[in-house]
């Protein structure tokens, strides 16, 4: 497997750890709709929450969330918008990136709640 594929899958592990140890409950990971991914959808009360995660070796190109995209945004909410209505759901949705910096010397993960507000 390539060493970007073990990083994506390693921070992914994280994420899913982290969300479970902050009290989000797991529905699906790598949910897949047409041409879209969305890495973790997890749930927090009555809030649905689509998680995308980006993990980086370090912040020397920019942060891990600057790499999530209007294009990939876009698929997301396509996604999403599918796996409410397909699965009859009446929930609120918010839409979650964790920036994961995984290296050598330390394992650094953030937590941005409602992200694309803030694009």
């Amino acid at each position: 497997m390539a060493q970007h594929n073990e990083l994506g899958k390693k921070g992914e592990q994280l994420a899913t750890s982290f969300l479970r140890e902050n009290g989000y409950t797991i529905l699906e990971k790598n949910y897949r709709y047409l041409k879209a991914e969305v890495d973790i959808i997890a749930q927090k009360n009555d809030i649905l929450i689509a998680v995308e995660v980006k993990t980086r070796t370090s912040a020397y190109f920019g942060n891990p969330q600057d790499f999530v995209n209007p294009k990939k945004i876009k698929l997301l909410l396509s996604a999403i918008d599918f796996y409410v209505t397909n699965a009859d759901l009446d929930v609120e949705v918010r839409f979650d990136i964790i920036a994961i910096i995984c290296n050598k010397n330390e394992t650094k993960i953030e937590h941005i709640e409602d992200a694309f507000l803030h694009f």
